[in-house]
């Protein structure tokens, strides 16, 4: 059941068109990630889904009721919609509860048992009720201002950039638990990120953003494997682009002859994840393989280059083990795991 429609958005500010006839669905319970180069449109995505701005063209449909429609809009604040933005946006001159319990009744017999099942859900320690803001870490503010959003049950909960303040590993943690809390609430999310990484672990659903226009929407998986185009897959991740000539499910490369999907033929451009590629030592000469002109260290998952001889083509960087991690100057074999993707058109 599709929750959220936004069909054929558009939003101009002055001569620059930040969002260009935008249509996505999101559906109900789900998280989607929203992801692009700045200046792609993501956080004028959110403000018009979250009331702070209309679109000047399309339509926002939230459980069936139009948020924005030509000249008619629903106010922000009667949109059911929760956020959390990248500082967690509390209130410094209240406690934890109170920022908790902002927009409660004072006088509302439940509202102590509230704040504690919300700080309960969001797996905060109950002493902590009565501490200020600059009292928390980075990650136990985040917490707070996620707990503040459900108290108001929201149908849609927006994300901006949450975690994008935090360590490293406190960030990895922090999104684990939100989507944890989020999932046992059923609400449904989206994420709007400038970390590729991120998108990919959280959402059900990862749409791309490219100078105002949707470029692709889909899973995870489909998007990391089969990218639209050459500038969605180097955004997404490492990737190793190879020209080909493609034959019966076959493409003959720099690689040797790679399996590919679809039905392509002739002249393509094929991708390969440098995961999908293994990198054996081989002192045989292979036919297709190079010498290892760089190896970069990086404990369970370790970086090298390889410039394959005899071919006009920068160096192949593969991800691989740094179990048998082949040194400088080594020859090497490059064995392909999986099928290469070709790029439609080309």
């Amino acid at each position: 059941m599709t929750l959220l429609t936004i069909q054929s958005a558009s939003k101009r500010y002055g001569p620059v068109k930040a969002l260009n006839n935008v249509t996505l669905e999101v559906a109900a319970g789900s998280r989607t990630a929203v992801v692009g180069p700045s200046g792609s449109g993501k956080t004028t995505l959110l403000r018009l889904i979250a009331g702070f701005e209309w679109p000047d063209e399309g339509r926002i449909v939230l459980d069936g009721q139009a948020l924005a429609e030509g000249s008619a809009a629903v106010p922000a604040h009667k949109r059911g919609i929760g956020i959390v933005s990248q500082d967690g946006s509390l209130f410094p001159h209240l406690s934890v509860a109170d920022n908790i319990g902002f927009g409660f009744e004072r006088g509302a017999p439940d509202r102590e048992k509230r704040i504690i099942e919300l700080l309960d859900m969001v797996e905060l320690d109950r002493n902590m009720l009565t501490r200020r803001p600059h009292q928390l870490s980075g990650g136990q503010q985040q917490r707070v201002a996620l707990a503040r959003a459900l108290g108001r049950k929201p149908r849609l909960m927006l994300l901006d950039e949450p975690f994008s303040a935090l360590d490293t590993g406190l960030r990895e943690n922090m999104r684990k638990a939100v989507a944890r809390v989020l999932q046992a609430a059923g609400i449904t999310t989206i994420l709007v990120t400038h970390d590729q990484a991120e998108a990919l672990s959280f959402a059900d659903q990862v749409a791309v953003l490219r100078e105002g226009k949707l470029i692709q929407a889909g899973t995870p998986q489909s998007l990391y494997l089969h990218p639209k185009d050459r500038e969605t897959a180097l955004f997404l991740g490492d990737a190793v682009m190879l020209p080909a000539i493609i034959r019966n499910g076959i493409a003959d490369c720099a690689l040797g002859r790679v399996a590919v999907e679809g039905q392509h033929q002739g002249k393509a451009e094929i991708m390969l994840r440098p995961e999908q590629i293994r990198v054996v030592r081989d002192e045989s000469e292979p036919v297709h393989g190079g010498r290892v002109v760089e190896v970069e260290f990086g404990g369970a998952t370790c970086t090298v280059a390889v410039s394959l001889e005899g071919v006009a083509l920068p160096p192949i960087v593969i991800k691989t083990s740094s179990v048998a991690l082949p040194a400088r100057g080594d020859r090497v074999r490059l064995d392909i795991a999986g099928k290469a993707h070709v790029f439609a058109g080309r």
